[in-house]
């Protein structure tokens, strides 16, 4: 019997009250703290009087991995411009890899590359760094502390607290956020170590999760903060990293491929970038909004590392990490209300993700600031209302982040009918500042767009390039078990199951005729298994220990049924220098 991750009810909770609570550790909740924590500092020192004193000690970070930063994967490559804002010469102390000195993009096919005559402008990175993600936001989780802000590691929001139960978003107010219970067992009973999770009651609730956040998908479907009309889309980055003969690929240097082994009815393509001149992070995006329900992400990335361009990088070479993660493709248009009564919601969870230029970092940051700014002026006037929130939307539209997200607010959504016509209408619309010929684009939830498996023509071109492998030859390409031991995942087995299915008869019976349960194939880390139970046919098997956190399932379910919840708090990947 397969028991889900439920909060117990019935318990007594340990209460805490907090002026703000920042749930998630990433670049964009550490700035948040971090410019908040600035804010006070700057309002003490004009103000000496102690009756006059701002406080930072009610001021909390919630961050579910066992260390700041272990959650954390992108590519990465850092725009410096919001950080300077944020931390003028920080180059001089943060973990920087490298500066991006050369850039080239190329063009795959089946055994081929041609190679762009210009770098496009949106993939200039010259005075861009290459860094770890990781070992960023570790760096910057230091700073938060060194600042008097606290950070609590190993805590997971596991839900949001309410003070009525109100789905207008102009009424109803966030009233803090519940941690996560731990010491509880596989069947869902407390163990002899069981701590009930903290009511954190909080004027201000920050959600700052990364894509797909717990507590920021409870909010936009309770409150219906998401365009219908604009929903979200979303792409899954497959990340190694790899020790490589000197003279390869330069320290600081860029390269980007699309085409092969995607066909031109999908979206996506790959980044090398140079770490040193032995070390390089090489990984591959595919955009979850297919049609064929057999695609599998992981594979793609696996049989591009086989075309003669990239083996040329890699033979002689190994791989030393691996890591996925799923981000918001939609950008400006697919953007979901993003304050209200005590809440905001920061970064990735919020769509500040520019999919031309293949980065969100900056912008996260950038989010965090804003948000950070606006919840001062709120704890300085005991004023947290949607009224006074609204500050943040309306930082957010006269900044840099409404320059840069506005002009390309249709970019993802071109692509949506295939590579040729979607290159073509990103050109018109670099004519026309993002713009369209005619209105802007609409678009549903990309699940939608999967096909029954009965109506797939099976000899489409290119299919066999996209479809699900299990196998790899242990130097080149590797299989799915071999990947997840080298992102240092770890979950403790004997507790509920945080990959919730509201209904398994779905997946033995339904799915698998219309779909032929696409979780196996678009999960990145063999969480889901069908294994054949007798005359009853398959049965849904979850591997939860092996998950990465990526949030795919949650994501391309197409009866939207998974749902991805934290497990206990300090479980998951462990994405040490990526």
């Amino acid at each position: 019997m397969i028991t889900f991750r439920k909060p117990l009810e019935g318990i007594e909770r340990p209460q805490m009250e907090a002026d703000v609570v920042i749930v998630g550790g990433g670049p964009a909740g550490m700035a948040c703290a971090l410019r908040l924590a600035q804010l006070i500092d700057e309002h003490n020192a004009e103000h000496p009087n102690p009756e006059e004193q701002m406080s930072k000690e009610n001021i909390y970070v919630l961050e579910k991995a066992r260390e700041v930063g272990q959650h954390c994967l992108s590519g990465a490559l850092l725009d410096p411009r919001s950080m300077r804002e944020l931390l003028p010469g920080f180059e001089n102390e943060a973990p920087i890899d490298a500066e991006v000195t050369k850039e080239s993009v190329w063009f795959l096919s089946s055994g081929r590359a041609r190679k762009f005559p210009f770098v496009p402008p949106p993939l200039r990175d010259h005075g861009n760094y290459v860094i770890s993600l990781n070992r960023f936001a570790k760096w910057m989780g230091q700073k938060v502390e060194e600042a008097g802000i606290t950070v609590f590691t190993g805590f997971a929001g596991s839900e949001l607290l309410f003070d009525d139960d109100s789905r207008d978003p102009e009424l109803a107010r966030v009233a803090g956020v519940r941690t996560d219970d731990k010491g509880v067992d596989k069947h869902g009973q407390p163990k002899a170590n069981f701590e009930p999770g903290y009511d954190l009651r909080a004027k201000i609730t920050i959600l700052a999760e990364g894509t797909r956040g717990n507590c920021a998908k409870q909010l936009i479907n309770r409150l219906g903060l998401e365009d219908p009309d604009h929903a979200q889309t979303y792409g899954i980055g497959i990340k190694e990293l790899w020790e490589i003969p000197a003279g390869r690929v330069a320290k600081g240097e860029v390269i980007y491929t699309l085409g092969w082994p995607l066909t031109t009815r999908e979206y996506g393509g790959s980044w090398i970038y140079g770490i040193s001149d032995t070390l390089i992070s090489i990984g591959y995006v595919t955009g979850l909004d297919y049609e064929d329900p057999r695609t599998d992400p992981h594979h793609v990335f696996q049989d591009f590392k086989q075309h003669p361009f990239a083996r040329r990088i890699l033979e002689g070479g190994k791989m030393i990490r691996y890591g996925a993660k799923s981000l918001p493709y939609g950008g400006w248009l697919t953007m979901p209300r993003i304050y209200g009564n005590s809440w905001m919601i920061l970064g990735d969870s919020a769509s500040f993700l520019n999919s031309q230029r293949l980065k969100g970092i900056h912008l996260a940051i950038k989010s965090g600031m804003l948000a950070a700014e606006t919840a001062f002026d709120a704890l300085f006037d005991n004023d947290a209302s949607a009224d006074t929130l609204s500050e943040y939307k309306a930082a957010v539209d006269q900044s840099w982040i409404f320059d840069e997200l506005y002009r390309i607010r249709n970019f993802h959504q071109a692509f949506e009918h295939g590579l040729y016509e979607g290159v073509i209408r990103a050109g018109i619309q670099q004519v026309f500042r993002g713009g369209n010929l005619g209105p802007d684009y609409k678009n549903h939830a990309a699940y939608l767009r999967m096909r029954h498996q009965d109506v797939l023509n099976i000899h489409d071109e290119g299919r066999d390039r996209i479809l699900f492998n299990a196998k790899g030859d242990g130097k080149l390409t590797f299989d799915r078990l071999t990947d997840v031991y080298h992102s240092g995942t770890r979950h403790d087995d004997d507790q509920p199951v945080h990959l919730v299915v509201k209904d398994l008869n779905i997946c033995s019976d339904r799915c698998a005729k219309e779909f032929g349960n696409p979780c196996q194939y678009f999960c990145p880390a063999a969480v889901y298994e069908m294994v054949e139970d007798g005359a009853e046919g398959g049965q849904l098997h979850i591997n939860f220990a092996n998950c990465v956190h990526c949030k795919t399932c949650d994501i391309m379910d197409p009866y939207q049924i998974i749902d991805w919840v934290p497990p206990e708090g300090g479980g998951g990947p462990n994405y040490d220098g990526m």
